[in-house]
């Protein structure tokens, strides 16, 4: 049986690491106490192949001396000598570390939001025996969904995580949430053709995920992609779902509203607060309070609130997010999006939630609206965009030709060219079908005159 470390526990240690590193004379010091408890169960080729549980604990130690920033990390909580250590090496890299000229002071205490539907204390308490029923259910939905549909790969997760942040200037606060989540990844295969992977999944903070919905979905979308045909080159209307949004966005528009790529000039963004760069229909908000949100938390990785920030409002930029380094050289507030990978690192800047607002027509009238054009899915090759242009070229695999407002049959072969900036300002309609996917929320986005080019 796993021991979960408890508040109590998780505070001391980050508070004892605080005031040792004071008294070895730190300037200002941060401890960032880290708990994650995560179950797995595998699915690989069409089977239910293991389970995993993963442990994974530490803490995180910044320390200041004449405005040099030094860091170290352990991962042993149990040791008062392993804390006490890495709380010297921290030390020792300040010292060795050159002033930063910029570095103001670690954020002050503030009061915290409330949020809601992150913790769920059926997630805490499922077995690998749940986990594998969950992934059962995937499996026979797919499989009984039609023959031709092979589930190559997938699983299923539940984690328990916990923080602790405290530093020299009074933070001293504690967080918990729950995450559980089902996948599935199928191919359709008839007649000596294959289709490409086609994936679907579900992501919760709560119990509520819904493994027989993602297993027929799978199956669905692998049989829909067979018989594809090539694409011509041309311009034409673009239906983008969550997964390909998120793909583009991540690795542009959200990295051009980051504030040290503004303030590094690799934002196309720099300087046009206030001006016109999205459609009119477009609204975004970093929602790092959302209900239910995959990154919603009370504070962020340096003790911050979270918050709500408006980004774009009906087409129109009016902010950035920051963490409390790159807010301090701006004379600002940072708004809550300090990010960190477990313990292992120090903070920086990142969305929380992205929320790109819906709009009130379904999925179905969405299409129908569309005389020519393409349904796309999935992307390939989104890491590589340019976020300084906002340039991208992608493989749309799988995607669906639409004809006359229906769709009419997958394609293949099919890229897409441009500029992020150019497709925000061409979103012409939003779905109503709003989904978290990582750190996007977003319903269907439909954007005219996306360069398509075929095979």
């Amino acid at each position: 049986m796993v021991v979960v470390l408890k508040r109590e526990k998780m505070l001391n240690l980050a508070e004892d690491a605080v005031s040792f590193a004071l008294r070895k004379g730190a300037d200002e010091v941060e401890a960032f106490v880290y708990q994650g408890l995560t179950t797995n169960v595998i699915i690989e080729r069409g089977q239910i192949a293991r389970s995993s549980r993963i442990i994974d604990r530490g803490l995180g130690v910044r320390a200041v001396i004449n405005k040099a920033v030094g860091f170290s990390y352990t991962n042993i909580l149990e040791s008062k000598a392993a804390t006490e250590e890495a709380v010297l090496k921290a030390l020792s890299s300040a010292k060795a570390s050159k002033p930063d000229k910029d570095w103001h002071n670690l954020p002050a205490k503030k009061t915290f939001a409330s949020v809601e539907n992150t913790y769920d204390n059926n997630v805490v308490e499922l077995q690998s025996e749940d986990l594998v029923e969950v992934a059962s259910v995937m499996l026979d939905a797919a499989e009984k969904a039609d023959k031709r549909v092979f589930p190559i790969e997938g699983g299923a997760g539940a984690s328990y995580l916990s923080r602790v942040i405290a530093n020299s200037n009074g933070i001293a606060s504690f967080d918990h949430g729950t995450i559980i989540e089902c996948s599935l990844a199928t191919i359709g295969h008839e007649g000596g053709e294959v289709t490409p992977v086609c994936f679907e999944f579900n992501a919760e903070r709560s119990y509520n995920i819904d493994p027989e919905w993602i297993g027929r979905e799978a199956a669905r979308l692998a049989v829909s992609a067979l018989k594809a045909k090539r694409m011509e080159t041309k311009n034409t209307n673009v239906i983008f779902t969550q997964f390909a949004l998120q793909q583009l966005l991540y690795f542009t528009l959200i990295n051009a509203v980051k504030a040290d790529y503004v303030q590094r000039n690799q934002s196309a963004f720099k300087g046009k607060i206030g001006e016109k760069v999205a459609s009119e229909i477009v609204t975004i908000y970093d929602d790092g309070l959302f209900n239910g949100g995959l990154c919603t938390w009370k504070f962020d990785g340096e003790g911050v609130p979270q918050q709500k920030t408006l980004i774009i409002e009906k087409g129109i930029l009016r902010n950035f997010i920051y963490d409390n380094y790159t807010a301090k050289k701006e004379g600002k507030e940072s708004t809550g999006n300090a990010s960190r990978a477990g313990y292992l690192t120090t903070p920086n800047v990142e969305a929380t939630n992205f929320h790109l607002m819906a709009g009130n027509k379904s999925p179905k009238e969405l299409i129908t609206e569309v005389d020519e054009g393409l349904l796309v899915y999935y992307l390939q090759g989104a890491h590589s965009s340019n976020p300084a242009s906002g340039e991208f070229s992608v493989v749309a695999t799988p995607a669906w030709k639409i004809k006359n407002g229906e769709i009419a049959y997958a394609t293949k072969g099919a890229m897409l060219a441009g500029n992020i900036f150019e497709v925000l300002t061409n979103v012409s309609a939003l779905a109503d079908n709003e989904r978290k996917i990582g750190q996007l929320v977003a319903p269907w986005v439909l954007v005219e005159n996306v360069k398509v080019i075929g095979k």
